[in-house]
């Protein structure tokens, strides 16, 4: 069982921790079943199966990510707006839902690695 988000910017953390650990199980357990993560040219993936085929292609290199810099969550209800400088000067941009048991998950994740 993976830790659940508390907070909006909880997702990131999780997310950094999890790829340098190669947790494909963890990362794809940090958005809802009908998100969507933009990557690559225009290339999208929906859905945790289409989520979690990517991660399997992204984590085969092994990749290690340094925390980044995370802006404060803008939160409206029930969404929060995640963002994050990455150590290489790319930002994230991210949406995440609060659930009914009052953790995060993402919705929406344009994916800049």
């Amino acid at each position: 069982m993976h830790e659940p988000a508390k907070e909006p910017n909880d997702l990131e953390k999780f997310f950094v921790e999890r790829t340098n650990l190669g947790d494909i199980d963890g990362l794809v357990a940090l958005y809802e079943p009908n998100a969507i993560v933009a990557y690559g040219n225009s290339e999208v993936a929906i859905g945790l199966n289409q989520i979690r085929e990517y991660f399997v292609r992204f984590l085969a290199n092994h990749p290690q990510l340094d925390p980044s810099i995370q802006a404060a969550a803008v939160c409206s209800g029930d969404l929060a707006l995640t963002s994050s400088c990455l150590s290489n000067g790319d930002i994230t941009a991210e949406v995440a839902r609060r659930q009914p048991d009052g953790t995060w998950l993402w919705v929406v994740d344009q994916f800049t690695l």
